[in-house]
């Protein structure tokens, strides 16, 4: 994938946490409650978006504290 992740609103690591945790929660509930497709789709998602928004996230350029000034 030939995309570009990295957005202003994602920069704090506590947003990029919380995306991930709240897919990795949506993950066990659904496995909890039987649905064995939703929650293989969901856990994709959380590991997609551990791998995209923890380990190779490149912060945005834009913002008045990425400026350099």
């Amino acid at each position: 994938m030939n995309q570009n992740n990295s957005h202003s609103f994602l920069d704090p690591l506590w947003r990029r946490i919380a995306l991930v945790g709240f897919c990795a929660a949506w993950s066990l509930y659904e496995w909890t409650n039987g649905e064995a497709f939703w929650g293989t789709l969901t856990a994709g998602m959380a590991a997609y978006g551990a791998w995209s928004y923890l380990m190779n996230y490149e912060p945005s350029n834009k913002g008045p504290d990425k400026t350099g000034e």
